[in-house]
């Protein structure tokens, strides 16, 4: 893939502990799996600043790390405007953040804005509940988050020809 510039695919949910990074881990956990690790870059981020510099919540990192993805690498950082430029896919993890993330948008990216669960093939849940406050639910979050990944690669390497 020599001079061809490579996906890059943020998640974003609202602190970047829990939902996003998650996704970045299992979504990173996938194009490495398929060999695409030079084709498709993979970042993740929160709406809010509570926890910039964070690594992700223990909970997160515990559900992610029993089904085999380890997300101790990850440090959550704030969305902001130039990532409509830097990013190909900005895919939120619920409507309050994609809210938020379209009022960013500068209005001279190229990035596609869209919702986590629009690439699942078996949720008709339209969000990726969080997980956060409750006790429960990251067992939950992590089978949508995969289900959704699985679509979203899918229709990246449709879309580009990977």
């Amino acid at each position: 893939m020599d001079n061809i510039k490579p996906v890059k695919v943020l998640f974003v949910c609202m602190g970047n502990i829990c939902r996003s990074p998650t996704a970045h881990g299992v979504f990173q956990a996938l194009v490495d799996e398929q060999g695409l690790s030079e084709e498709v870059l993979v970042d993740s981020a929160g709406t809010h600043s509570y926890h910039i510099g964070s690594p992700p919540d223990p909970r997160s990192q515990s559900t992610a790390l029993s089904r085999g993805v380890d997300l101790s690498g990850l440090c959550a950082r704030q969305f902001q405007s130039d990532d409509f430029i830097e990013f190909d896919y900005l895919i939120a993890m619920d409507h309050s953040n994609r809210s938020i993330m379209a009022a960013l948008n500068p209005g001279n990216g190229q990035a596609h804005l869209a919702l986590m669960l629009e690439y699942s093939n078996n949720i008709k849940q339209k969000e990726v509940p969080d997980p956060y406050y409750g006790d429960g639910g990251f067992d939950q979050v992590f089978d949508m988050i995969v289900d959704a990944s699985e679509g979203l690669l899918k229709h990246i390497r449709q879309q580009y020809g990977l």
